[in-house]
């Protein structure tokens, strides 16, 4: 089996290259930017032919969600065209395109956790374009798997939890809003399932995967500087209206897994124990 990955330079691109040694009987071949433009249909068409790929893993996205309200077209491009160009490749190929969204597609205001068939609405540019790519990408290739996740850190790249420990260290107050509810996904595992989902392989349609627990902003902060020992930063709750930005946030956001765990057969960690690897990772 060929697996190309797209954004392999990014958080979870990354924590896939590192899985690969590991699984050296699939063959992987790792692509960002400057080895191939995933907005250009006929740079796809060429690479995928050229390398003989099976399935491919998007991990590719426009990821800023404030910047992007002001940069709608850009995102579009990335979020909603790249998939459909990738997923044309595949289905041209016979292939199986993995495609990573977000919690974004929901407005928060569930009670419950999301499932799989709860109707999407996007309030803001990235959760409509993240949408828009999920349609365009099912609907170019019915072979199409959707993961959606959410809070995504790992020790690559910016991330809330890298913000926070640098934060940390670098004051003596911290202000983090404490009404927005979530679960942290450690990329980590997220590729783990991934890889499963690429072995078993997972049938085609929408899946939810983060870590498990629920959580705030808030108190995912504290457990940062707790599991890292910092004691000299007071983390202050806000109110998501004393921190105001472009986008909005949904205000409840957890998705329920049950889908992806029965279907692989897999066990998810809660988010601190997960939390605890990372930062081990990242203090070693």
């Amino acid at each position: 089996m060929n697996v190309l990955i797209t954004g392999c330079n990014g958080q979870l691109g990354r924590e896939l290259r590192l899985l690969q040694k590991e699984n050296d009987d699939i063959r992987w071949t790792n692509a960002d930017i400057e080895e191939l433009d995933i907005t250009d249909p006929t740079a796809i068409e060429a690479y995928v032919d050229k390398h003989r790929i099976d399935s491919i893993v998007n991990c590719a996205a426009y990821t800023a969600v404030d910047k992007a309200e002001e940069d709608a077209e850009r995102c579009r491009i990335l979020n909603a065209l790249a998939p459909e160009y990738l997923a044309r490749a595949m289905a041209k190929h016979g292939g199986q395109l993995i495609q990573i969204s977000t919690d974004y597609v929901f407005d928060g205001t569930a009670h419950q956790p999301y499932t799989e068939t709860d109707t999407p609405r996007p309030t803001g540019v990235y959760g409509q374009t993240k949408l828009s790519g999920e349609h365009a990408a099912i609907a170019a290739c019915p072979d199409t798997i959707v993961i959606r996740t959410a809070w995504l850190y790992s020790p690559f790249g910016n991330n809330f939890v890298k913000t926070m420990l640098r934060l940390g260290r670098e004051r003596e107050n911290l202000g983090v809003v404490f009404d927005q509810i979530g679960t942290p996904t450690y990329a980590h595992d997220l590729a783990i399932a991934i890889v499963a989902a690429l072995r078993k392989p997972l049938p085609a349609g929408i899946y939810h995967f983060t870590n498990e627990g629920a959580t705030s902003w808030y108190d995912f902060a504290v457990a940062i500087h707790r599991i890292a020992r910092i004691h000299t930063c007071t983390v202050h709750p806000l109110h998501t209206a004393e921190y105001p930005t472009p986008a909005q946030r949904p205000f409840y956001s957890l998705l329920d897994k049950t889908k992806i765990k029965r279907t692989l057969g897999i066990e998810i960690r809660h988010w601190e124990d997960a939390l605890n690897h990372c930062i081990d990772r990242l203090e070693a």
